[in-house]
Order: C-alpha cells, then structure tokens, then sequence
C-alpha cells in the first residue's frame, strides 16, 4: 500500500521531519535528561511525560520517513468543469437538507471538520470527476449512504499553507 502525494505533501513532510530532527528531538532530549536528575525513575512523573513525549516524536518521523519512502507522487489533472484535487465545491447534502463548502485534498490533508476532504473518503471518491448539477450517492459503507448534488466547482491550487494532519 502506499499514499498518493504531490510534490507539495512531499515538501511538507520533509520540513516536518527536519523540524523534529534538528529543533524538537534536541530540546526533548534535554527534557528527559533534566527529569531525570529528579531522582527516583519509578515515581518521578516528569520523566515519564518526557519519556512519552520523546517517544511520540520518534514515532512521527518513523511514520513520515515511511510515508515519504512507500509514496507514489501523483500528478494533478484538472478536466474542464469537473472535479479535481484541491478544488472547492459547493455540495447540497439532500439527507441533511444543507450545502457545505468543501476542498478535495490530499489524505495527508484531510480535516473533514474543517472542511477537508481527502481524494480518498466516500465523499471525495464519489465526487471526483463529477461536474456542476450532477447528483451523487456516496457510499459511507454496506448500509449507509447519502446523495449530493454538485452546486458549484471552483479551481483550487495545491497550496502550501495547508497543513499536514497529525496523528
């Protein structure tokens, strides 16, 4: 399995990454170090939030490093009046009987409440290629599912202040 990335998720995961290499594992370590002078390991609460936090950095860069070494680096098309990564779009929800405005992102980009939607959910897959006053089922699973009609579409760039998602 791998992530479809553009060179933009790809720039960003590299800044995160030197970012927790070079600026936060150092002041982390310091941390764990001061903590540790406090005594007794077993009961001293300091180093063991320095513990964890030192633990969740190196797990994000693993996480990262992996994403960036297992990516496929995905092109943007954009087809005339239809769809496409990181453009904005008007849905009319007919089940909740409301419009949201949305952005088609990237997985790594995705944040559904604010409005986010990665390429890949039920939404954006159901969405993608589809065009103004179309009407479209999107499966949330065997069960479940909802129809949107395609209000409007506006061409939307691959823009750098998008942040990444964490975990």
């Amino acid at each position: 399995m791998y992530d479809e990335l553009t060179e933009v998720d790809i720039k960003k995961i590299e800044e995160e990454i030197y970012y927790r290499k070079v600026t936060l594992a150092p002041k982390l370590g310091e941390e764990l170090k001061r903590a540790r002078e406090y005594g007794d390991l077993s009961e001293n609460a300091e180093y063991k939030e320095a513990k964890r936090a030192k633990r969740k950095n190196d797990g994000r860069i693993r996480y990262l490093e992996n994403m960036i070494r297992t990516a496929k680096v995905i092109e943007i098309e954009k087809e005339e009046g239809a769809v496409g990564l990181f453009d904005h779009v008007v849905i009319y929800n007919e089940k909740l009987g409301a419009e949201k405005k949305i952005q088609i992102v990237t997985t790594l980009r995705q944040n559904a409440l604010l409005g986010f939607v990665s390429k890949e959910s039920p939404l954006g897959q159901a969405i993608m290629g589809k065009r103004v006053g179309d009407r479209v089922l999107v499966r949330v699973n065997e069960t479940t599912s909802y129809y949107v009609v395609i209000k409007s579409v506006e061409r939307g760039v691959d823009n750098e202040d998008l942040p990444i998602s964490g975990f």
